[in-house]
């Protein structure tokens, strides 16, 4: 299973644009904000496992 860390990068509209921690100058990853914590906002940092995004403490 993938297990890895995202920073919220932008919020546009019902997506969001998520980028890796361990991989800097990839591509963004755009995201449906249903499959996302309620509270984010730009920089905030999530932790993906088992299938689901959970905010990094």
């Amino acid at each position: 299973m993938l297990n890895c860390k995202y920073v919220v990068e932008s919020i546009d509209g019902d997506y969001a644009n998520l980028r890796r921690c361990d991989i800097p100058d990839g591509e963004t990853k755009l995201v449906a904000r249903a499959l996302l914590p309620e509270n984010i906002a730009e920089g905030t940092r999530l932790q993906y496992e088992m299938l689901q995004y959970h905010v990094e403490e």
